[in-house]
């Protein structure tokens, strides 16, 4: 059985506003809660137009409160741009009001650019500390010491989950050397990932949050009744990414007919790349795409992004890959 999980980047359609964007996840997360996907996680990013999930923590309550059974969590608070008790307070915060349901990934990148840095009074090297400011976090949600003389209110004692999040080699090893449950962000920097899985499991200390080891990765997903529709909504993603290579970020475009009259051929190489673990067609497509991506790489979860235009069409997808999940599961089990 492998668990399926979504993230949403709260993205901003050309046309809509981050408020938009904001009610659109609410109402996808409703939908997420209802189809029986494990977790809802949102990340943070900074000064990007397209995407609306900047006040993480905020957002996170949001979608806590609009479901009732799966879970929320970041994926993932990009620790350096925080201090370690600040992150304790906000999380403690929402598992005391949410209790057993909110997950804590953690990120070493500034999800933004330098400039954004200085803006958040952030300096580039705080990264170098990741490690620390992980353990000193992990001390903050732990029961209180005798004599600890600074606590997290509300936060001591939840002991929320954490989960190490990365896209190198480096937070494998952190995660294995910490016990800690290990998300790899394939959905958008897939050249490392089985370098990674292969670290992370063979190194992989027990601890008392975690007796064996738990891999998540992730991948796109782009799913429609038939395959041609199903191209035609991931151009979408296909611009953005293309975007990034031009040093254009912006709002999510709408999709367009023809990919191949938008890009060069160097564009739809380095995309393509990047876009590698993406599953977009029908059902049938899709439960092939995945069936081969789990049996290589060996996750516990998949967790799934879909960057797709129209919120109709983004919910539609989560709810044929819910019954695409249910058929893959079954055969797992009965095999």
């Amino acid at each position: 059985m492998t668990a399926f999980s979504i993230l949403d980047l709260a993205p901003v359609p050309e046309g809509s506003t981050p408020g938009d964007a904001l009610r659109n996840t609410i109402d996808l997360a409703r939908h997420a809660d209802r189809l029986g996907y494990t977790r809802y996680w949102l990340a943070e990013h900074h000064n990007m137009t397209g995407i609306a999930s900047a006040a993480t923590a905020v957002v996170i309550g949001q979608v806590a409160a609009a479901t009732s059974r799966i879970r929320v969590g970041a994926g993932g608070i990009m620790l350096p741009n925080h201090a370690p008790m600040v992150i304790a307070e906000q999380f403690g915060t929402l598992e005391s009001l949410f209790p057993g349901r909110i997950d804590l990934g953690l990120g070493r990148a500034p999800g933004t650019d330098q400039r954004t840095l200085r803006a958040l009074r952030v300096d580039p090297m705080d990264s170098d500390n990741f490690p620390q400011d992980v353990l000193e976090l992990q001390a903050f949600l732990a029961p209180v010491q005798e004599g600890q003389v600074i606590q997290a209110v509300p936060g001591a004692g939840t002991q929320v989950p954490l989960w190490i999040l990365g896209s190198s080699t480096f937070g494998s090893q952190l995660a294995a050397m910490l016990g800690l449950p290990y998300a790899f962000a394939s959905h958008f920097a897939p050249d490392a990932l089985m370098p990674a899985l292969a670290v992370y499991r063979s190194k992989f200390e027990p601890s008392a949050q975690l007796a064996r080891s738990h891999a998540m990765a992730g991948c796109n997903v782009f799913l429609a009744p038939t395959d041609a529709e199903a191209r035609y909504l991931f151009t979408s993603a296909q611009q953005r990414a293309a975007g990034i290579f031009r040093g254009a970020r912006g709002l999510l475009p709408a999709p367009i007919d023809d990919i191949e009259t938008f890009w060069s051929p160097m564009e739809k190489a380095q995309a393509s790349r990047m876009l590698q673990y993406s599953f977009v067609g029908s059902p049938d497509t899709v439960k092939r795409g995945l069936e081969h991506f789990i049996a290589n790489t060996q996750v516990d979860e998949v967790m799934v992004a879909s960057a797709i235009f129209e919120h109709a069409k983004r919910v539609r997808s989560y709810e044929m890959l819910a019954e695409v999940v249910k058929e893959l599961n079954g055969a797992a089990a009965a095999a």
